[in-house]
Protein backbone atom coordinates (compact mmCIF):
# COMPACT_ATOMS: atom_id res chain seq x y z
CA UNK A 1 0.00 0.00 0.00
CA UNK A 2 3.00 2.28 0.30
CA UNK A 3 3.38 2.46 -3.51
CA UNK A 4 -0.25 3.53 -3.82
CA UNK A 5 0.29 6.24 -1.22
CA UNK A 6 3.37 7.49 -3.09
CA UNK A 7 1.23 7.98 -6.17
CA UNK A 8 2.40 5.06 -8.33
CA UNK A 9 -0.05 3.81 -10.93
CA UNK A 10 -1.73 0.42 -10.69
CA UNK A 11 0.19 -0.75 -13.76
CA UNK A 12 3.54 0.21 -12.22
CA UNK A 13 2.67 -1.58 -8.98
CA UNK A 14 1.57 -4.73 -10.85
CA UNK A 15 4.82 -4.78 -12.88
CA UNK A 16 6.90 -4.26 -9.75
CA UNK A 17 5.15 -7.05 -7.80
CA UNK A 18 4.65 -9.29 -10.87
CA UNK A 19 0.94 -9.77 -10.20
CA UNK A 20 -2.02 -8.98 -12.47
CA UNK A 21 -3.25 -5.40 -12.49
CA UNK A 22 -6.77 -6.56 -11.60
CA UNK A 23 -5.42 -8.10 -8.38
CA UNK A 24 -3.69 -4.86 -7.44
CA UNK A 25 -6.88 -2.94 -8.23
CA UNK A 26 -8.95 -5.26 -6.00
CA UNK A 27 -6.51 -4.94 -3.11
CA UNK A 28 -6.35 -1.13 -3.40
CA UNK A 29 -10.16 -0.90 -3.53
CA UNK A 30 -10.45 -3.11 -0.44
CA UNK A 31 -7.87 -1.00 1.41
CA UNK A 32 -9.69 2.22 0.58
CA UNK A 33 -13.03 0.78 1.68
CA UNK A 34 -12.01 -1.11 4.85
CA UNK A 35 -8.75 0.59 5.81
CA UNK A 36 -6.94 -2.75 5.95
CA UNK A 37 -5.99 -5.62 3.68
CA UNK A 38 -6.58 -8.30 6.31
CA UNK A 39 -9.15 -10.97 5.39
CA UNK A 40 -12.63 -10.76 6.84
CA UNK A 41 -13.12 -13.35 9.55
CA UNK A 42 -16.86 -13.43 9.09
CA UNK A 43 -16.79 -14.78 5.58
CA UNK A 44 -18.93 -17.78 4.71
CA UNK A 45 -22.32 -18.88 5.86
CA UNK A 46 -23.25 -18.36 9.50
CA UNK A 47 -23.88 -21.41 11.64
CA UNK A 48 -27.48 -22.39 12.21
CA UNK A 49 -26.89 -23.47 15.81
CA UNK A 50 -25.05 -21.31 18.29
CA UNK A 51 -22.54 -22.99 20.63
CA UNK A 52 -25.14 -22.75 23.41
CA UNK A 53 -27.75 -24.51 21.23
CA UNK A 54 -25.22 -27.23 20.43
CA UNK A 55 -24.43 -27.78 24.13
CA UNK A 56 -28.13 -27.97 24.97
CA UNK A 57 -28.72 -30.44 22.15
CA UNK A 58 -25.85 -32.68 23.25
CA UNK A 59 -26.96 -32.57 26.92
CA UNK A 60 -30.54 -33.56 26.03
CA UNK A 61 -29.33 -36.51 23.96
CA UNK A 62 -26.84 -37.62 26.63
CA UNK A 63 -29.62 -37.60 29.24
CA UNK A 64 -31.86 -39.72 27.01
CA UNK A 65 -29.72 -41.75 24.56
CA UNK A 66 -32.79 -43.33 22.92
CA UNK A 67 -33.79 -39.97 21.47
CA UNK A 68 -34.36 -39.94 17.72
CA UNK A 69 -33.04 -37.10 15.56
CA UNK A 70 -36.56 -35.74 15.10
CA UNK A 71 -37.01 -34.98 18.81
CA UNK A 72 -34.22 -32.35 19.03
CA UNK A 73 -35.52 -30.79 15.79
CA UNK A 74 -38.93 -30.30 17.42
CA UNK A 75 -37.29 -28.97 20.59
CA UNK A 76 -35.27 -26.41 18.61
CA UNK A 77 -38.30 -25.36 16.55
CA UNK A 78 -40.11 -24.55 19.80
CA UNK A 79 -37.31 -22.13 20.65
CA UNK A 80 -37.56 -20.53 17.21
CA UNK A 81 -34.56 -22.15 15.51
CA UNK A 82 -35.39 -23.94 12.27
CA UNK A 83 -32.93 -26.77 11.75
CA UNK A 84 -32.87 -29.92 9.62
CA UNK A 85 -32.46 -33.50 10.80
CA UNK A 86 -29.14 -33.82 8.99
CA UNK A 87 -27.79 -30.79 10.89
CA UNK A 88 -28.75 -32.38 14.21
CA UNK A 89 -27.08 -35.65 13.19
CA UNK A 90 -23.94 -33.78 12.13
CA UNK A 91 -23.72 -31.95 15.46
CA UNK A 92 -24.21 -35.17 17.44
CA UNK A 93 -21.63 -36.99 15.33
CA UNK A 94 -19.16 -34.17 15.94
CA UNK A 95 -19.62 -34.75 19.68
CA UNK A 96 -19.06 -38.50 19.23
CA UNK A 97 -22.73 -39.43 19.69
CA UNK A 98 -23.35 -41.89 16.92
CA UNK A 99 -26.47 -43.84 16.07
CA UNK A 100 -26.47 -47.33 17.49
CA UNK A 101 -29.10 -50.01 17.70
CA UNK A 102 -30.01 -51.26 21.16
CA UNK A 103 -28.93 -54.73 22.27
CA UNK A 104 -31.57 -57.26 21.33
CA UNK A 105 -30.98 -59.67 24.21
CA UNK A 106 -29.78 -58.63 27.67
CA UNK A 107 -26.68 -60.12 29.24
CA UNK A 108 -26.95 -62.75 31.97
CA UNK A 109 -27.68 -61.31 35.37
CA UNK A 110 -26.49 -62.77 38.67
CA UNK A 111 -29.88 -64.34 39.38
CA UNK A 112 -29.75 -66.14 36.01
CA UNK A 113 -26.28 -67.50 36.80
CA UNK A 114 -27.42 -68.70 40.24
CA UNK A 115 -30.48 -70.41 38.77
CA UNK A 116 -28.31 -72.22 36.22
CA UNK A 117 -25.89 -73.31 38.93
CA UNK A 118 -28.78 -74.56 41.11
CA UNK A 119 -30.17 -76.56 38.20
CA UNK A 120 -26.77 -78.11 37.42
CA UNK A 121 -26.06 -79.09 41.04
CA UNK A 122 -29.59 -80.43 41.57
CA UNK A 123 -29.47 -82.60 38.47
CA UNK A 124 -25.75 -83.35 38.38
CA UNK A 125 -26.18 -87.01 39.38
CA UNK A 126 -28.69 -87.78 36.59
CA UNK A 127 -27.82 -90.29 33.86
CA UNK A 128 -26.79 -89.51 30.28
CA UNK A 129 -30.27 -89.93 28.80
CA UNK A 130 -31.54 -87.02 30.90
CA UNK A 131 -28.72 -84.75 29.77
CA UNK A 132 -29.26 -85.72 26.11
CA UNK A 133 -32.83 -84.42 26.38
CA UNK A 134 -31.77 -81.06 27.84
CA UNK A 135 -31.96 -78.25 25.30
CA UNK A 136 -28.62 -76.39 25.38
CA UNK A 137 -28.90 -72.76 24.28
CA UNK A 138 -27.11 -69.52 24.86
CA UNK A 139 -29.75 -66.81 25.13
CA UNK A 140 -27.28 -63.96 25.49
CA UNK A 141 -25.14 -64.24 22.33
Amino acid sequence: MTSEKKGSSLGAISKCLKVPQSSVQTIVRKYKHHGTTQPSYHSGRRRVLSPRDERTLVQKVQINPRTTAKDPVKMLEETGTKVSISTVKRVLYRHNLKGRSARKKPLLQNRHKKARRRFATAHGDRDRTFWRNVLWTDETK
